[in-house]
């Protein structure tokens, strides 16, 4: 295989100077709703950073394939040698409000396995990476997921605000019963960086009651490479091809996750 690492991390950084070019969206009137829902929003920035990564892989990789959040997806490219899954702008809502907690989320599977995967927060140039057998890396440095205890551990959560009425009382019941037996409770509005935060350690739990597999491909690839687990609400492998309710953790807490997820 190719030395994919070279030929991605130029191409994000590119992408991660368009991201950050970007202001005063709402004034500008470069937003529309996907779906008539007021909170699943895009971007002319999406698109913009969805083509260039594409185009600029392709050129790179003429044989890749790809799955990405705003396109028509065909699932059956898992199964090809270079597939790339990628969220051009994984926090949307946080980019149009000019928050400054978005990203880039790149993963490449080959034959349905993660290989190899890049998450960069261009507003705090962080470049979060892994390989498959190789180890997790934030900015070069290796990276481990913590080692706190239930008492003592930070938990992130996504409220999937597509589903409020079907996910909503459900993922704030969780989120309850974690909070009271944990230190605090983050809700940041990107999956990705909770992600890539709890293999740098500095979150110790994450859970979000459904994702789509851009949301999670390329944490996924960094959780396990810094030693920790993600699955699915049952423990189930994370299936790439669907959306998926997702719970990742530490190993010292993950069984308490497990088991309170599959509670509610």
């Amino acid at each position: 295989m190719i030395n994919v690492e070279e030929i991605l991390i130029p191409i994000i950084l590119k992408a991660g100077e368009i991201m950050t070019s970007a202001h005063d969206l709402e004034q500008r009137g470069s937003l529309k709703e996907k779906g008539g829902d007021v909170a699943n929003m895009v971007t002319e920035y999406d698109v913009a950073i969805q083509n260039f990564l594409i185009s600029s892989i392709k050129e790179q990789i003429p044989e890749a394939c790809f799955i990405a959040e705003e396109k028509e997806n065909d699932k059956e490219v898992l199964k090809n040698e270079y597939c790339f899954i990628i969220d051009p702008i994984d926090g949307t809502m946080n980019f149009i409000h000019e928050y400054g907690h978005s990203c880039i989320s790149v993963a490449l599977f080959s034959k349905g396995e993660a290989v190899f995967s890049v998450i960069y927060d261009p507003y705090r140039n962080e470049m979060f990476s892994a390989t498959k057998g190789k180890g997790a890396f934030l900015n070069g440095k290796k990276m481990t997921v913590s080692s706190r205890d239930v008492s003592h551990s930070i938990i992130a959560y996504g409220t999937m605000p597509y589903n409020k009425d079907t996910l909503g009382e459900a993922t704030f019941k969780l989120c309850y019963k974690l909070f009271m037996v944990g230190n605090d409770v983050r809700r940041c509005g990107s999956a990705a960086l909770d992600l890539a935060y709890l293999a740098a350690g500095r979150n110790d739990m994450f859970f979000e009651l459904m994702l789509s597999p851009w949301d999670i491909a390329a944490g996924y690839l960094l959780i396990k490479e810094a030693g920790g687990m993600i699955t699915d609400r049952e423990g189930k492998e994370i299936n790439f091809s669907a959306p998926t309710p997702v719970i990742a953790a530490n190993p010292v807490v993950y069984p308490f996750l497990l088991d309170s997820a599959k509670d509610i």
